[in-house]
């Protein structure tokens, strides 16, 4: 668990990101136009010396239509597949920030800066006015704190599945 909040910390803007550019994939959706498949499909004709005089044959229309269906299901499946993505990072970015502002003290403020801002420790040291070494102290702190408040979330969650 630790770990995982240490990555967070140092993968916030990165993970922020990927959030931002999923939620564009999920709003810019289009997926495959099965129509124009179909359409293309059943009105090809042979190429060459044979010249095909009637419609589309049952068979085509019909592979043309189990073409559709499966493309539906591709569209819906990755549609869904990106958005399970993107809830489940978006939880775990919420989390992470309802974590911050849970801290004790000046954490919250200092945190904030520090990880979802971007702020290098020289900055927080002129900002806040303390050592590089307090300011590695108010990280060791945070970390201890929000360990625990993963470790409640956690303790909550399984205590919910066993009921």
């Amino acid at each position: 668990m630790r770990e995982e909040i240490r990555r967070m910390f140092s993968e916030y803007q990165t993970r922020e990101k990927e959030l931002k550019i999923l939620k564009f994939r999920i709003t810019n959706f289009k997926g495959i136009e099965p129509d124009d498949v179909i359409k293309s499909m059943c009105l090809s004709g042979h190429e060459g010396e044979k010249v095909q005089t009637s419609g589309p044959s049952d068979r085509t229309a019909s592979a043309a239509l189990n073409y559709r269906r499966v493309a539906d299901k591709l569209d819906d499946d990755l549609f869904d597949g990106l958005l399970e993505e993107y809830q489940k990072k978006k939880e775990e970015m919420d989390f992470f920030r309802f974590g911050i502002s849970c801290l004790s003290g000046k954490l919250p403020e200092i945190i904030t800066d520090m990880v979802i801002e971007g702020m290098e420790w020289q900055e927080l040291s002129e900002k806040y006015e303390v050592s590089h070494s307090m300011i590695g102290k108010y990280r060791k702190k945070a970390l201890e704190e929000l360990e625990t408040i993963y470790s409640i979330r956690e303790h909550s969650d399984t205590a919910f599945m066993l009921s």
